[in-house]
This record gives structure tokens, C-alpha cells and sequence, in this order.
């Protein structure tokens, strides 16, 4: 692929590229989104999302300013998402799965000046609304309360025309928060270039995406994995996106593909193998319409890869992506995929694989994988050190161990760190630690990654209970629930293991590794 495909006028908008393209080449009355019973054109998207740039400025967001969007998978997220960029706003997609504690933390960092909300989410905010020394506005989407914006009147008042900002390709275009291994979240600052790179390179090359596809993702749109998917492909080349705001529970999910007949579906590991439990799918559902099945955000077993191609006839790609590289950057080809293998380096980008010294490994020899590609964030907000340590010159340093073989395909053996990555999203075993030391029946703990009967990994808790402690089932399901309410449900240890002593350094740190063993044994 020549790179001259990916040369950037000196004024470039993302905004402009997806959105004002599309009309400009044509598919005005063509549909970009399928939301429930809606239909929405590329011409309607373009209105709204000028409208709500337009709006956003009203309120006095200007170049460079944060706009945090809390919102379920709607088209209100794609009009806030585009329409903050083409005025030169930063908009930050956000896990709705998260705690009040949480929303809190990510308004202050960011500093952000407004957030759209759904209506469900709302609570979450306003709980924490006195201690948010940056937000000045709370737009909902849905019903409005006392000190706040309902979205849709905020911006029917508005032209459907907006002057589009004098941004260059390497202005900060939107943020995504990516968790670490310990302490907060980490705001990873991604440019105006940065998501056409990952269309040309990986949704044009590998997937072949073109304007008769429609794309379907699992993965939600405050994902770096699933803002690719489910909105910014299909927009690169003039498709059509379906959203759904729903939960993807299998039956729905399948619900969904055959109602709308996407032709790309994006899923998880997690997603693939709990649709395969659903027992004369086939009999019921249609997945005819898909051309292939793509997924990420954790390793995919061979025994799923095997089972999805015996039973609907769909291959399924399995790669590797980051958040701060934007989106995938190693997958497998159609018509090559490998079960239990990741692919080769996608065109546009390098891997190299290095030992702890940051020396170039053979092929056959496992060490952590570096990336290089033009799709790589910028920095981690007001976080220096972090930056220094995972951006390494034009290296990023993913933490994540690979062995690559002599023909190039890289397999996945583990992460280099302590970090747990469930269902797709990153679980910080040091947070659920610290839940779990809150029950008054645990004296301390160990949290790892292990592997379900399926071979996905779920948090693993390893505990030592308090001296007169009767441990039983009923305890460990009342201390799972307990981590449930406390952080995000997702995070809780789906086994309690007792343990009468933690494998510890001379230091009194924790060997988690040791408890990987154990784990994994």
C-alpha cells in the first residue's frame, strides 16, 4: 500500500473526513445508521453533528476543550463525538460501567467543561457534581433534571451548518482513558490522523471494508476497539453502522444480526463463545449476512475460532489492538486465519520483540512486543513518566508477551505485568485486592488472571482468611457480591480459593506469578 494514499493536507478535521466526505461524495440520502426503528441519513448525521458543534460553542467550548461523553451506543454519540471535533473540541468517550468515584476522577483529570450523559447514567454525576471543580454543563440525553441540558432541545435551535475548525492533522482530535497496572487511569491523547491510518492500514487492507458493508460491534463505541468497529470504518468508506444500546446478551446479539444483516460483526471472545452456547441457534437465527467475524481485546481460543467456522460457516480474524495505538495493528488475513495465533503485523506498521534489556529477540524466542506505527497516541495526559516509560521514540512499548515464528505469526503467551484483561476490558488486580481487604472476613488476598472451562480469563482471588473465620460457600459468594457492589461489577473474582498463606518476596510483596502457576496448574 503506498503511503502517498495517506498524505494530510497542512488544515485537516477528522469531523470533515467522516462525516462532511460522505455528502460531499454523493451519499447524502444514503443510511449511515441503524438504530432501533430509525434510519438515519449521511445528510441528517451531517446536520446534527454541525448542529452540535454549534451548540457546544454556545456554551463556550472552544479549541482544545474536553467534552466527556457518558453515553450508551446512540446516535447522540456520534453527533457529540463529530460534532466537538469539527469545532476543534476534544471529546472523550467513557466507560458507562463504571462507579460515581470513577466519573469523578476522569472529570477532574481531563478537566472537562461538559459531559453528555444518558439519562440511566445521570445519577452517577450528579452524585459527585459538588466535588467537579472543571464541568460547567450536564447534557442529557433523555429527560433533563433541575441544572442540566436536555441534548435534543439544546441543539434543534441551531444551524445545520457549522464552520469546521483550523485544525492540522496533529491536533489532539479525542481522548480515551486506558487503566494501568496501578493508580488511575491514564488519558491517552489520540490526533486528527490517527483513525484514518487504522481505516486505510487495517479496516481497507485486512478487512477489505467498503461502502455496501455494514458493520455491527459487540465491543461498545467508548472502546478504542469498538469506536473502529462501530462507527469509524463503515464512515471512512461510506457503509452504514447499526447501533444497539442494549446488553449484548447472545440471544440479542443474535436478535440483532439477523433483524439488520450486518456483513461484518465484530466481536470478543467472551461475546463468541457464550453465542455458541445458545443451543439451535441455527434454527432460530440468520447469520447469512455476515461475510466475517472479527475479534480482539483478548486472545481468542482455538476451540471457539474451530466451533464458529463449524457451525456458521464464519471465519473469524483474531488480533491484536491497544488503545494507545487506536486499533488493531496484528491480525490474521481472510482465507489465512490460524486458530490459537494472532496474524502478522498489519501493512503500516513494525513489531519487534525484545528481551528486558529492550534487545531485538529472534523469531521463536517469547519477550515483550514493541509497535511502531503513525496511529500511535500522542502522550498520556499530565502523565510524564508513563509517557517516557510506553513511548519509547517511535516505539510502543505493549507489554504484552509474544513469540513470532520464522513465517512471521505471532502467538500470544501472556502480559508482561500483573494486569488482567476480562471480557475484553483491563481489570487492575491491585484495585480488586483492595476491595476484597474491605471485608471484614479477609486478612489479605492475591488477584490473578485464569482461565475458565472455555480458556478465557477472569480475576481470580486467592485468600487468607481471618483467625475464627468459618469459611464456607456462602461466605464466598457474599464476599464476591460484596466486590460486585463495591467497584465495577465486572471486576469481582468470579472463584475465591482459601489459602493459608501468599507466596510473598523477602520484601512481604506478593508473587503473583506463583499464583499464576497455581492457577494455570
Amino acid at each position: 500500500m503506498n503511503l502517498s494514499q495517506l498524505s494530510f493536507p497542512e488544515k485537516f478535521n477528522a469531523a470533515e473526513r467522516f462525516v462532511d466526505w460522505n455528502v460531499q461524495q454523493g451519499r447524502g440520502e444514503k443510511v449511515a445508521i441503524y438504530y432501533k426503528d430509525e434510519e438515519i441519513t449521511y445528510r441528517q448525521v451531517l446536520e446534527n453533528v454541525n448542529r452540535t458543534g454549534n451548540a457546544l460553542k454556545s456554551l463556550g467550548i472552544d479549541l482544545e476543550d474536553r467534552v466527556l461523553l457518558l453515553t450508551f451506543d446512540c446516535p447522540e454519540f456520534v453527533y457529540a463525538f463529530f460534532g466537538a471535533m469539527k469545532i476543534g473540541a476534544v471529546p472523550i468517550p467513557t466507560n458507562t460501567m463504571l462507579i460515581p468515584d470513577d466519573y469523578l476522577y476522569l472529570l477532574n483529570d481531563s478537566r472537562a467543561k461538559a459531559v453528555v450523559v444518558s439519562e440511566e447514567l445521570l445519577p452517577g454525576i450528579l452524585k459527585v457534581k459538588d466535588d467537579l471543580m472543571f464541568l460547567e454543563n450536564i447534557i442529557v440525553v433523555g429527560k433533563a433534571v433541575e441544572g442540566t441540558l436536555n441534548f435534543a432541545e439544546l441543539i434543534s435551535g441551531f444551524s445545520a451548518e457549522c464552520e469546521t475548525a483550523p485544525t492540522s492533522p496533529d491536533d489532539a482530535a479525542f481522548w480515551l482513558y486506558s487503566s494501568g497496572t496501578t493508580g488511575f487511569p491514564k488519558g491517552t491523547v489520540h490526533l486528527h490522523h490517527d483513525m484514518s491510518y487504522c481505516c486505510e492500514y487495517y479496516a481497507k487492507g485486512i478487512l477489505k471494508i467498503n461502502e455496501n458493508d455494514r458493520t455491527y460491534s459487540v465491543a461498545r463505541l467508548f472502546f478504542a476497539y469498538g469506536l473502529g468497529n462501530g462507527l469509524c470504518f463503515a464512515f471512512y468508506v461510506g457503509g452504514s453502522i447499526i447501533l444497539d444500546p442494549g446488553r449484548p446478551q447472545p440471544e440479542h446479539v443474535y436478535s440483532i444480526i439477523t433483524k439488520y444483516k450486518p456483513t461484518l460483526f465484530f466481536g470478543v471472545p467472551t461475546s463468541y463463545n457464550a453465542m455458541l452456547q445458545v443451543k439451535d441457534a441455527e434454527k432460530k437465527y440468520d447469520l447469512s449476512s455476515v461475510r466475517l467475524g472479527i475479534s480482539a481485546g483478548e486472545a481468542l481460543p482455538g476451540t471457539v475460532w474451530k466451533q464458529w467456522k463449524e457451525r456458521w460457516g464464519i471465519e473469524i480474524l483474531d488480533g491484536i489492538g491497544s488503545t494507545e495505538i487506536l486499533h488493531i495493528y496484528i491480525s490474521n488475513r481472510i482465507g489465512e486465519s490460524k486458530p490459537d495465533c494472532t496474524g502478522k503485523i498489519v501493512p503500516g506498521y513494525e513489531a519487534k520483540i525484545v528481551d528486558p534489556d529492550g534487545n531485538a529477540l529472534p523469531p521463536g524466542e517469547p519477550g515483550i512486543l514493541m509497535i511502531k506505527g503513525d496511529s500511535t497516541a500522542a502522550c498520556y495526559w499530565n502523565k510524564h513518566e508513563k509517557t517516557k516509560k510506553a513511548f519509547q521514540g517511535e516505539w510502543f512499548y505493549t507489554g504484552d508477551q509474544y513469540v513470532m515464528d520464522e513465517e512471521g505469526y505471532f502467538t500470544y503467551i501472556g502480559r508482561g505485568d500483573d494486569m488482567i484483561k476480562a471480557g475484553g476490558i483491563w481489570v487492575s488486580p491491585v484495585e480488586v485486592e483492595n476491595t476484597l481487604m474491605q471485608h471484614p472476613a479477609v486478612l489479605e488476598c492475591g488477584v490473578v488472571g485464569a482461565p475458565d472451562d472455555d480458556g478465557l480469563i477472569k480475576p481470580k482471588a486467592y485468600v487468607v482468611f481471618k483467625e475464627g473465620i468459618e469459611v464456607n460457600d456462602e461466605l464466598l459468594e457474599e464476599i464476591k457480591l460484596f466486590v460486585k457492589k463495591t467497584i465495577a461489577p465486572y471486576k469481582f473474582p468470579r472463584w475465591i480459593e482459601p489459602i493459608n498463606e501468599l507466596p510473598k518476596t523477602a520484601t512481604g510483596k506478593i508473587q503473583r506469578f506463583k499464583l499464576r502457576q497455581m492457577a494455570n496448574s
